[in-house]
């Protein structure tokens, strides 16, 4: 079997290709299931063993000739391509490529993120709940009375009835989150202490300003240990961690108040205010002239709320506080109107950390 005429052949015949297309259809003939070139070095074992060796080798060397052919001539007509498309009259070889930005972190979710470290290494885990809560866990399970105004239509978004649990509504707070949390690990058999946090989502028909909006982050804490003898959780350990987190989210000291505040769910109850850093104290639009921002209520957890929970209040105390996270990034980076964070525009977006790839 002359293996020299069907390589002169086969080479030819790659030459002859007219283009891509015809090129590939000859490499299916060539190199297919029943390929001629194939067929060819298939056809060693038809013949006596003392033959085997020699064919065997020239046509291996065909087969490695036509490879060679095909893929030199595939290289040309794609260089062929890319000389038409460089002398083509609307291209531009000295026009930049296309701009390939990495996306930013939420200014809210870089704070968010900070702070669930922060706490986690001081012994805190994260629980979640859900946004569209019950009128028992949002409410009731709080100690929040009937007639409080929080129940009131201009405050809350209501949905439809739950049997059983009265309404349903978009979560006013992440506070629901300590009453189910404390109902889970005492059913599971509850090991004091309790430290957790919940980052998320809160939702209010508020009307919407520079200090105020109807969607807003809160991250709530809850700690609670049992009393020993006449030593428990108190308002010192509160006000400990409140300045430490404050101090290392917005990476500096700023003078900070705590001011008595009534929230149904906690006894004593406090609201934790900053000195306005946009003012200085002397009075803006962002501090309503007052000089201060209030950044998280807080408080001694109210009996009833332990109550509801599953625990007994003289055998158990703890603190509970609710942060709102637009205000500590405000704080952070110098933002002066809340309605930036929703409202979408990407200049303001682009100004936080990229995302690393």
């Amino acid at each position: 079997m002359d293996t020299t005429a069907q390589r002169e052949r086969w080479l030819a015949a790659i030459a002859a290709a007219a283009d891509q297309a015809a090129l590939a259809e000859l490499d299916a003939r060539l190199f297919g299931a029943k390929g001629e070139v194939l067929e060819l070095v298939r056809s060693v074992t038809t013949l006596p063993k003392e033959q085997r060796p020699t064919f065997g080798k020239a046509a291996n060397a065909v087969k490695q000739d036509v490879e060679q052919a095909l893929a030199a001539r595939r290289e040309q007509f794609a260089q062929q391509s890319l000389q038409r498309e460089l002398s083509a009259s609307d291209f531009d070889p000295t026009e930049p490529g296309r701009s390939r930005p990495r996306g930013a972190l939420h200014p809210i979710t870089i704070v968010q993120n900070e702070l669930v470290d922060l706490f986690t290494s001081l012994g805190f885990q994260w629980q979640d709940g859900p946004e569209v809560e019950s009128e028992y866990f949002n409410f009731d399970a709080l100690n929040i009375p009937g007639d409080h105004p929080a129940r009131e239509s201009q405050d809350t978004f209501w949905l439809t009835e739950q049997p059983g649990l009265g309404k349903n509504l978009l979560r006013t707070h992440t506070s629901p989150v300590q009453v189910r949390t404390l109902q889970r690990v005492v059913k599971q058999g509850f090991q004091p202490p309790l430290k957790v946090i919940v980052p998320g989502r809160c939702f209010r028909s508020e009307t919407v300003d520079k200090s105020h909006e109807h969607t807003f982050y809160q991250m709530e804490g809850l700690v609670v240990d049992r009393v020993h003898g006449d030593q428990g959780i108190s308002t010192a350990n509160l006000i400990h961690t409140m300045k430490t987190c404050l101090r290392v989210i917005l990476e500096r000291d700023l003078q900070v108040r705590l001011r008595p505040g009534f929230f149904p769910f906690v006894e004593p109850g406090f609201e934790l205010d900053v000195n306005c850093p946009f003012c200085s104290g002397k009075g803006c639009s962002v501090c309503k002239q007052s000089g201060w921002i209030e950044v998280l209520p807080c408080g001694m957890v109210h009996p009833n709320v332990l109550r509801q929970g599953g625990l007994d209040p003289e055998e158990y105390t703890g603190f509970a506080f609710g942060m709102g996270l637009q205000r500590v990034v405000m704080l952070r980076y110098g933002i002066d109107d809340i309605r930036q964070f929703m409202g979408g525009d990407m200049r303001f977006l682009q100004q936080f950390p990229e995302v690393s790839r």
